[in-house]
């Protein structure tokens, strides 16, 4: 039964992504300042540090199948957030070995896949003709305020979570 669990809590985070904006103030909304949220990856980001072994790779097919699934709900373009997710979720995988397992660490490792992923789907979309920003208006009004909103979001999600996948995971075992 628990191994439903993940699948659950990650459409569930599908679906609340698309309401996020909704539930912010709109004063943050009208402005300049666009956050995308990326609730799935700040999950995705807990499953590779806490849930996955060494030879196993649950964090990896996640990152590949509901970023296919934000693709068809949300751009119009299929595979950016498939593939950008999963080069991400892989790169925390190997990261994890050199860090101890804690809320530092963990938050660590959401910034640098919230920078990489949000740096390789404007890129995409840049080479795409899709986004036409200067790099630096990118940087101040989307790719901060992203890094700064969905870093909250993690720092909610690990005392959720954090002990709970890694029982999970030594329960799986048996």
């Amino acid at each position: 039964m628990r191994h439903i669990f993940l699948p659950l809590i990650l459409l569930l985070l599908v679906v609340l992504e698309g309401v996020a904006l909704d539930i912010l103030p709109s004063s943050l909304i009208d402005g300049d300042i666009l956050i995308t949220p990326h609730w799935v990856l700040m999950f995705l980001v807990l499953i590779a540090v806490f849930y996955d072994r060494n030879n196993s790779y649950h964090s990896i097919i996640y990152a590949l199948f509901f970023g296919l699934l934000i693709d068809i709900a949300y751009t119009g373009i299929l595979g950016v957030y498939m593939f950008t997710y999963a080069v991400v979720i892989y790169v925390i995988r190997e990261l994890r070995n050199i860090l101890h397992s804690n809320i530092y660490s963990t938050l660590l490792f959401g910034i640098i896949s919230l920078t990489i992923a949000e740096l390789i789907i404007n890129l995409i979309y840049y080479v795409v003709g899709i986004m036409d920003s200067v790099w630096m208006d990118y940087l101040m009004e989307r790719l901060l305020p992203s890094i700064l909103a969905n870093s909250i979001f993690l720092l909610i999600l690990y005392p959720l979570f954090a002990k709970r996948l890694d029982k999970w995971k030594n329960s799986k075992i048996k």
